[in-house]
């Protein structure tokens, strides 16, 4: 027991916080929403350094259902840095738009923490658990303007949907079980091992179908990608931000845990399946998006596409192509944190504006704003040097050394098609005559979070090492436990 409790130790930390906090605001007399969101960030630091400093903390717990090795470690640092940045960019926003309850950040908290057990699950058990954890949270917090129309739909559509990709979730896993007689992924993998090189049963397969499909889900990918435009646009500016980073990264961890760990005697089974979702969500998130005049609608379809790069590294079923989906999706975070920044900062006379057109003449009105923003639009569209071409350049190259040509090819010409949407916004900023202006000044934590972001995503290429070093131990301890 005491094993166990050290190694899920900063998940100890999040559920005690989040329960502490919880009584905090309830009884604290007067607003405590931005006294519990700032020791909400400082408990998900505390956590990232835990699992930071406790590299070599790797095991099994809780009789197999937990799992803690390098792979977890670094992706729930990656979780805990994107939901404390979330967390920091949204205090001025709930604080204007009348969104100022504690239970704002105590949800966020919550939601991370399921993160952190998806991330670590042994177990199609603790997976789901974990799994709904998250997911409960992020159903109330899309829905949290209850004044407005838009929010409420975000949350119902997401809710609805979300309970149909359990189902589809829940049924591939009992159909593995009834197959394999194991619901621990240690026991799956030793079941597939044990068959040598004979096709694994029908069932199984189907099961493993559904459990993809349900996972497909929750990383927006297509065709399980109708809920995201609509909850990205409907859901609050800051709530946006948050789907858009921390749990698109749980659901692509656990995406790799799943299916190298358990499954992965049955890549040539896997593979062809998530080739094609990685592929159509290219395609469409490239072609969907070019039509988009709200922002947040263009950031679902640009996360659709985004989600499709980072999957064409898992489509590569090896060491090296997990190493470059965990690259990609770090960098990923740290544009979508930059861009989100942008956006929030887009007020007009004390009001949000969405439109692509608000952009117009940005260049001239705040022109550091707008040379951060098209620092973030050209590092998506994939531009050397900027940090967003080496995280296409790893995914691809990882698929053309495991033989998958044609997805390289297809994705580069995606990217291409991208790019259009992308530069847009570009020209928009410093081509179209100027409208009215943003509100000044910008709320240093977004400055400060867009600052940050920009640096990082312009001068990656000078060192990258410590990610990269990050992200290939992390993918040789998922191959090789």
């Amino acid at each position: 027991m005491n094993q166990s409790l050290s190694l899920a130790l900063p998940e100890i930390v999040l559920a005690a916080a989040g329960l502490i906090l919880l009584m905090l605001g309830v009884f604290r007399r007067g607003d405590s929403t931005r006294l519990v969101a700032w020791l909400v960030v400082a408990v998900f630091i505390l956590a990232a350094i835990l699992v930071w400093v406790a590299p070599t903390a790797t095991g099994h717990a809780f009789g197999g259902l937990f799992v803690t090795d390098s792979y977890a470690g670094f992706v729930k640092v990656l979780v805990l840095l994107a939901a404390a940045a979330a967390m920091v960019m949204s205090l001025g926003y709930i604080e204007r738009e009348q969104m100022a309850r504690f239970e704002f950040p105590v949800l966020l908290l919550f939601s991370t923490l399921g993160m952190m057990l998806m991330i670590s699950a042994n177990d199609l058990i603790s997976l789901y658990v974990g799994l709904e954890l998250q997911s409960l949270a992020l159903y109330v917090v899309a829905a949290f303007r209850r004044d407005t129309i838009r929010s409420t739909e975000a949350g119902l559509k997401y809710f609805v949907l979300g309970a149909l990709s359990s189902g589809m979730l829940l049924y591939g896993s009992s159909l593995i079980y009834g197959f394999a007689g194991t619901t621990k992924f240690d026991g799956i993998a030793t079941l597939l091992a044990g068959l040598n090189g004979t096709a694994p049963s029908l069932g199984l397969i189907v099961g493993l179908v559904f459990l993809i499909a349900g996972l497909a889900f929750k990383v927006s990918a297509v065709p399980f990608h109708m809920w995201t435009p609509d909850v990205y646009e409907g859901s609050p500016t800051p709530v946006t931000a948050f789907f858009a980073m921390a749990p698109k990264v749980a659901a692509i961890g656990l995406f790799g845990r799943v299916l190298v760990g358990p499954f992965g005697g049955m890549v040539g089974d896997w593979q062809q399946i998530v080739s094609f979702i990685a592929f159509a969500s290219m395609a469409f998130g490239a072609v969907a998006a070019i039509n988009q005049n709200n922002i947040k609608r263009l950031m679902a379809y640009s996360s659709i596409a985004n989600v499709g790069y980072a999957l064409v590294g898992l489509a590569a079923g090896t060491a090296e192509g997990v190493s470059g989906m965990l690259i990609y999706m770090a960098l990923y975070v740290v544009m979508n944190a930059g861009t989100f920044a942008v956006i929030l900062a887009m007020r007009q006379q004390g009001r949000m504006v969405e439109g692509i057109t608000d952009l117009a003449g940005l260049g001239k009105t705040r022109p550091m704003m707008a040379a951060s923003l098209a620092i973030f639009m050209f590092s998506l569209a994939g531009i050397p040097p900027l940090a967003g071409f080496f995280g296409k350049l790893f995914v691809f190259r990882a698929a053309i050394n495991a033989g998958l040509y044609w997805l390289a090819v297809l994705g580069v010409l995606a990217s291409v098609v991208g790019a259009f949407y992308y530069l847009r916004i570009i020209k928009v900023m410093y081509f179209d005559e100027p409208r009215e202006g943003f509100d000044k000044p910008m709320e240093w934590e977004l400055a400060g979070i867009l600052t940050v972001s920009a640096v990082i995503i312009l001068l990656f290429f000078i060192v990258p090492s410590s990610l990269l070093v990050g992200a290939d131990s992390a993918a040789a301890a998922l191959f090789h436990g």
